[in-house]
């Protein structure tokens, strides 16, 4: 959508912070309430300052994505960079973390909700990941708000009455860590335009958190600390490094001062996770097993290729043999050098029935079993009911007198070829398993296009990644013309007749106010345009926030 586009749609905002600086930001659409205290003259400054020298970027990083993929699609297999040999064989590390971030065994993570900052800060758990990402849906007014409730956890004042009971929430005297992650390169934000053209999503996030946070984050002896999602290259984290190492040097901090964990959640990313340690090495801690979004980018990367075909979502499990893979390379590789592995999430949601949750409990034990007992260093879980389990679980691997398994460097393992990160995975595709990915995609759009970026959802805590599964997984399926267990070739008219019957079956289970008041027709519409398409769609949420924003 061009800038004048934007500007119909939305109106052009003369805002307080236009008037007392001059700089090339401008912003379009309703004024939120909040939006001048956190876009005030010197944070509108700051962004000017890193758009003038990064925003131009962005676009060329993100073509040289669909050059690589234009190769893939040719048939050259993604692979180790022959022309960064010398740092994969260097004698080199990062340069260290700071106290807080050494010991990061359980982390959960959920979207910039104000009791949900409260309950995952209270939480026993060592990190909180505050998400402007997969588990936002970012409208405008939930990105102002997120900045100003991030601002107010940080000063230790924030609380919450919920208005249906009037129960009140408010901060524990020792609350987890802080880390807000940031909307991945390929985002933007509609709302705010630098010399006319939308401006990265994730460089908005960055910018305010740190601007109204850092003083108070190292006073308190911590920092401005990020996640980074997305990443498909090492010429991105250079990106986020030179970015890092300007905010520090205008705000005269000591390089380093800013910290990250990048997430490795796309296949290309996983054959470039030493080269993305050493662009980063001077502000990176750990890397993270974002392995929800690694099986879609597993789907979306290879989905020119029959043989790569994945089967039902839930038989693709941290065992199967490319997950294994990755996660124990991931790893070898962050130890090598001095970094934190983080795991992946556990989506379970605690059940109220005992028989069921026990059932729960057991799953997330057999997963961060194996996650610890491959060595690393903390996981993640995506409600609070789920910390003390897997506390407990890396507390007795790890020990007492340890805060991390940086000593288990996974020496004695054969080196991990190519071939195993793109080891195909068996399994059935059945009926029951396409169904229940159609109604978790349905129920997922429609809650994203109204504002709801993270959904509870039979049992599982569902964001976009998993999403995004469950439409490329049927998407692939089509067009490699596979057939189910029981025979049933799967085309786009079996997936359309589907669709139908299992919008109808969720108007059921929901009940028809809910069903009617919500925007079901809009959501089914989307996900058959994306899921029928000839080309695959990168993201669903890039026309979903057009619904989004509308």
């Amino acid at each position: 959508m061009t800038a004048e586009q934007l500007v119909a749609q939305y109106g052009k905002t003369t805002t307080a912070t236009e008037e007392t600086v001059n700089t090339d930001i401008t912003f379009v659409g309703p004024t939120i309430e909040g939006q001048q205290q956190v876009f005030n003259s010197g944070a509108v400054a700051f962004l000017d300052s890193l758009c003038a020298k990064f925003a131009a970027e962005v676009p060329e990083l993100l073509a040289k994505r669909k050059q690589k993929q234009a190769r893939i699609d040719n048939g050259e297999l993604p692979d180790f960079l022959p022309e960064t040999r010398a740092i994969r064989d260097g004698d080199w590390t990062i340069r260290g973390m700071p106290e807080d971030l050494t010991d990061r065994r359980v982390e959960i993570t959920g979207p910039v909700d104000r009791k949900m900052i409260i309950n995952a800060l209270n939480a026993n758990v060592k990190v909180f990941m505050a998400d402007f990402e997969d588990s936002l849906a970012p409208s405008w007014q939930k990105v102002v708000e997120g900045q100003i409730n991030l601002r107010d956890a940080v000063n230790g004042d924030i609380s919450f009455t919920a208005p249906e009971t009037g129960k009140q929430y408010s901060l524990n005297p020792d609350p987890a860590v802080l880390i807000a992650r940031v909307r991945g390169l390929h985002l933007i934000e509609k709302h705010v335009l630098y010399k006319g053209t939308p401006v990265p999503g994730g460089l908005v996030d960055f910018a305010m958190y740190f601007y109204h946070n850092y003083r108070q984050l190292l006073a308190k002896n911590s920092g401005p600390y990020f996640y980074i999602p997305k990443l498909e290259s090492h010429l991105e984290a250079r990106w986020w490094a030179k970015v890092f190492a300007f905010v520090e040097e205008r705000f005269c901090l000591k390089p380093g001062t800013i910290k990250c964990t990048c997430l490795i959640e796309t296949l290309p990313a996983v054959f470039e996770m030493e080269e993305i340690l050493y662009e980063l090495r001077s502000n990176i801690v750990a890397l993270n097993c974002g392995r929800w979004d690694y099986i879609f980018s597993y789907i979306k990367t290879l989905k020119n290729y029959p043989d790569r075909v994945l089967p039902d979502r839930q038989a693709v499990t941290m065992d199967t043999k490319f997950l294994s893979a990755y996660s124990r390379l991931l790893i070898k590789t962050c130890h090598k050098r001095g970094a934190l592995a983080m795991g992946g999430m556990a989506a379970f949601i605690p059940a109220k029935d005992e028989e069921t949750n026990a059932k729960v409990l057991q799953k997330v034990r057999g997963d961060k079993e194996l996650e610890a007992r491959n060595g690393h260093d903390g996981t993640w879980v995506a409600h609070p009911g789920l910390a003390d389990t897997a506390m407990a679980i890396f507390n007795d691997y790890i020990g007492g007198d340890r805060t991390n398994q940086l000593h288990i460097t996974r020496d004695v393992d054969a080196p991990i070829l190519a071939s195993e990160l793109l080891e195909p995975c068996e399994g059935e595709r059945t009926e029951e398993g396409m169904r229940l990915n159609i109604r978790i995609a349905l129920q997922y759009i429609e809650a994203w296009i109204q504002g709801n970026g993270c959904v509870p959802i039979y049992g599982l805590m569902e964001d976009a990644a998993t999403a995004e599964i469950s439409r490329t997984s049927i998407w692939q399926w089509i067009k490699h013309q596979k057939s189910l267990s029981n025979g049933k070739l799967v085309t786009k008219d079996l997936f359309k007749a589907m669709l139908k019957q299992e919008t109808a079956n969720v108007k059921q289970e929901l009940g028809s106010d809910r069903f009617n008041a919500g925007k079901f027709t809009q959501a089914a519409a989307l996900f058959e345009q994306i899921t029928t398409s000839d080309e695959l769609v990168d993201f669903l949420t890039l026309p979903g926030y057009e619904l989004l924003t509308a």
